[in-house]
């Protein structure tokens, strides 16, 4: 029984060997010439002005996880269009494109409800409380 989880240990003590010895190679190879400049956090070219913890508008994590939300799901289209030629060589060409278009209509309505719902939007408007009543 505990023969069965060799492999992995095996394969978990190279792995960390392997890891030690890069870290101790870098260690070894790589120039060390820390100064107050070198040591500066990098913002694409620009000394950083400010403090690095700063809050983000929370939008944008929402427009970010619906993009990843939408590509991750569209990802999906491409094992179905790599075997869509062996479907219609069965004969299953209708089933294939049923599946597809389903899916994409189900892709489509999630796209609706969140533009709906306005989160695509960055800029919210916030409603006049003369309007409301």
């Amino acid at each position: 029984m505990y023969a069965d989880y060799g492999v992995p240990l095996a394969l978990v003590i190279i792995g960390l060997l392997f890891m030690a010895a890069m870290m101790g190679l870098q260690k070894l190879l790589a120039p060390t010439n820390p100064f107050r400049r070198k040591l500066m956090p990098y913002e694409c070219g620009e000394p950083p002005t400010g403090s690095a913890w700063i809050n983000f508008n929370v939008r944008f994590y929402l427009i970010a996880l619906v993009f990843v939300i939408f590509e991750v799901e569209v990802a999906f289209i491409y094992p179905v269009a790599t075997v869509y030629l062996d479907w219609i060589r069965r004969g299953q060409r209708w089933f294939a494109l049923s599946e597809l278009l389903i899916f994409l209509f189900i892709l489509f309505v999630g796209l609706v409800y969140v533009w709906v719902k306005r989160d695509l939007e960055w800029i919210k408007r916030i409603p006049d409380q003369d309007s409301v009543n």
